[in-house]
């Protein structure tokens, strides 16, 4: 899920947007057709590429101040940027957010073994490798050929150690030892929505399970007002983690439209001050809240089992209408 209007200064404005709920700006020639599997036409320049995946018609639209930048929309929904010259340049506002828990989670260059569920265009995971060489990571992505489509045309680095699984979230998850990641990145969307049972308690006590005793979870996450689903997902973490971070928008915390937040836990202290520093000074500036603040905000909500479990509400079809 992406955020609307929110590339960095200098970033893609191909696509204009973060992860399913930009507004797509992509016009390119050629995207949508669905036989576009060429990533340049006979003069040099890029063109849209475009195959069907599982999860319905991808397109990667070239970004027109980036030489080697691109843009992955799903069903004209805005998924990932990459830069194959810049891995470290992160375009949508969420995916910043998260670079900045792959940053504090350890001392600057130190390898870390990273699970990322959810693939896109493995950008998080190519951040990592280029920001923490020699890292282990885990990709695990239920649409193989989607997978297969961005190997195609944004392969990733072969010295970079990453593995990409073709699995369910949940089913990939099982499969890792106690205590294998130091971090566990949660992104994964079907058809701009979280799948139910990425969202209950039982979910994030594998995830707790994976983790390091000094391990984070951070998950993208997706709601609107009256953010009915963001509070409850809150109040489903604390019951997992004690201690918690949640940045967003501004305009989303007051609930004045459908936006992305990035949720961070951890079973000991978080670097909230420098985590809340990072947010505030990124080209869209965000705002994290945390502790009884972040108590307050859940008013109260439920918390999430599988029995009762729903996926993440569908964004509004505005959020994709070209403007």
């Amino acid at each position: 899920m992406a955020r609307r209007g929110a590339p960095a200064r200098g970033g893609n404005k191909a696509a204009g947007t973060d992860r399913a709920t930009g507004r797509n700006k992509g016009k390119g020639k050629g995207a949508g057709t669905g036989t576009g599997d060429r990533a340049q036409d006979r003069r040099g320049e890029r063109e849209p590429v475009a195959r069907q995946v599982g999860g319905g018609l991808a397109e990667l639209i070239p970004d027109r101040e980036r030489p080697h930048g691109w843009t992955l929309l799903i069903d004209r929904a805005p998924q990932s940027h990459v830069d194959l010259d810049d891995p470290a340049h992160l375009s949508f506002a969420y995916q910043r957010r998260l670079g900045h828990v792959i940053d504090l989670a350890a001392p600057a260059l130190q390898p870390l073994h990273v699970l990322h569920l959810g693939g896109g265009a493995f950008t998080l995971a190519r951040y990592t490798a280029a920001t923490r060489p020699r890292s282990t990571q885990q990709i695990v992505e239920l649409d193989a050929p989607l997978v297969q489509f961005v190997r195609d045309h944004l392969p990733l680095d072969p010295q970079a150690r990453v593995r990409v699984r073709s699995a369910d979230a949940r089913e990939g998850l099982g499969r890792f030892p106690d205590g294998w990641a130091d971090l566990v990145v949660a992104d994964v969307f079907s058809g701009a929505r979280t799948p139910a049972h990425l969202t209950s308690a039982e979910f994030l006590t594998e995830v707790r399970r994976v983790l390091k005793p000094e391990g984070r979870y951070a998950a993208n996450l997706a709601d609107g007002p009256p953010l009915a689903h963001l509070r409850g997902q809150v109040a489903t973490a604390a019951a997992v983690f004690p201690e918690l971070a949640l940045a967003a928008d501004p305009v989303v915390w007051r609930g004045r439209r459908f936006g992305n937040a990035v949720l961070l836990a951890s079973a000991l202290p978080l670097p909230v001050a420098e985590f809340t520093r990072r947010v505030a000074s990124d080209p869209h500036p965000g705002r994290v809240e945390h502790g009884r603040a972040l108590t307050d905000f859940t008013g109260g909500a439920a918390v999430v089992t599988d029995a009762a479990a729903k996926p993440s509400p569908a964004p509004p079809p505005s959020v994709f209408e070209n403007p």
